[in-house]
């Protein structure tokens, strides 16, 4: 992984993770060739480890395909939840937890 390819190392998306993709905006360039081109993706998995799905994948540099960063995205099902995460240098670090149910109980008001 390399922080002179990025802008920012890690930045806070909040609840955007991103189980493919790439997030540009922070792409300065790549800092082996100093070409700012697309950026491939490689080495990609999948895994089940005990209900929580994991994918992992490198950001490579299209022309010299020097490694920019590892992304990371998991997601499972906790109790009445799905939950997301997503931590990469590029993409930045990011959770979220979305209601299985029609009504997400913690966003319901109280009764009294």
């Amino acid at each position: 992984m390399c922080n002179g390819c990025v802008q920012k190392e890690y930045p806070d998306r909040g609840s955007t993770c991103l189980e493919d993709g790439s997030y540009l905006i922070n792409y300065l360039g790549c800092a082996s060739c100093h070409h700012r081109d697309f950026v491939l993706i490689s080495n990609k998995a999948t895994e089940d480890d005990d209900g929580e799905e994991i994918v992992t994948y490198d950001h490579v540099c299209k022309n010299c395909d020097h490694v920019i960063a590892r992304h990371e995205y998991t997601f499972s099902v906790v109790d009445e939840y799905q939950e997301y995460t997503m931590l990469c240098m590029l993409c930045g670090k990011a959770e979220d937890s979305i209601s299985v149910l029609p009504d997400d109980p913690r966003q319901s008001a109280p009764l009294f």
